[in-house]
């Protein structure tokens, strides 16, 4: 039997669905590229530009069940109109795992925005402003006991389960070696700095994201060490400007920030 042929151009056999898969699966990601760009320029609120991510997401997948389709068709017919086909694959399993990939890590993490290594003395901003509705939303995941705590207590016990693994780091430098390296590896990061203060042992700073140029606002302190180690104590804050979940950056960034601050 004849293998079916392939064409670059649109045909009766299955031709228009394989452009139509091609629009669907491109213009998702431009949807979504749009709502990264409007975000990120202020144009359009956050709201409105993950819609549109999530609009995008669905397009283009749409998109990729067409063009298996349009093979489908174009393959019983003789004729596969491949590169179009081809190209909305393409974007749809890329686009979509990368999607995909961001929703796992969502749902993997609980949906709070404000982490930090020391929740008995949590660093505070003196130059950043922390959002009015820091802890007008934290959830109680249908737990009788989580729901019956305070509001500052309940985002306290979730930070517990979920980030335990961090803690105050404990450096054998003096405070002020502690904060110059600090400092740099602050600078290093491209963070925009907004307050270094040698006294009070505290650097502020805000990490910009790529893509929808999410602002998350950072604070590390450094004291010195009190207990017969000496040396100094470095705590951290991360804290997103706007959400309710930060897909666990904050704790990625405070782990990758103090295990550099280890290295020097």
């Amino acid at each position: 039997m004849d293998e079916p042929t392939t064409s670059n151009a649109p045909g009766k056999a299955g031709g228009g669905l394989a452009w139509l898969a091609l629009i669907l699966s491109g213009g998702g990601l431009l949807l979504a590229i749009g709502g990264a760009v409007g975000t990120g320029s202020g144009s359009i609120g956050f709201k409105v530009g993950l819609l549109l991510l999530v609009l995008g997401f669905l397009a283009s997948v749409a998109g990729g069940v067409v063009a298996i389709l349009a093979w489908a068709i174009g393959r019983r017919r003789g004729r596969v109109n491949s590169r179009p086909i081809l190209a909305a694959l393409a974007i749809a399993l890329v686009f979509g795992g990368y999607f995909i990939v961001q929703l796992s890590t969502a749902m993997s993490v609980p949906p709070i925005h404000d982490v930090t290594t020391d929740l008995a003395d949590v660093p505070r901003f003196a130059t950043l402003p922390v959002r009015a509705d820091n802890l007008a939303d934290i959830p109680s995941n249908g737990d009788p006991a989580l729901k019956a705590l305070p509001a500052e207590a309940r985002w306290q016990a979730i930070h517990r389960k979920a980030y335990g693994d961090l803690k105050t780091l404990h450096l054998p430098l003096d405070t002020a070696k502690a904060m110059d390296r600090a400092t740099r590896l602050v600078q290093a990061r491209g963070w925009t700095i907004a307050r270094v203060d040698p006294s009070t042992g505290t650097i502020e700073a805000t990490d910009t994201s790529l893509f929808f140029r999410f602002k998350d606002d950072v604070v590390v302190r450094v004291r010195p060490d009190l207990s017969p180690a000496g040396g100094a104590i470095v705590d951290m804050r991360s804290i997103s400007r706007v959400g309710q979940s930060d897909i666990g950056v904050n704790a990625k960034r405070i782990r990758a920030f103090l295990e550099d601050m280890k290295r020097g």
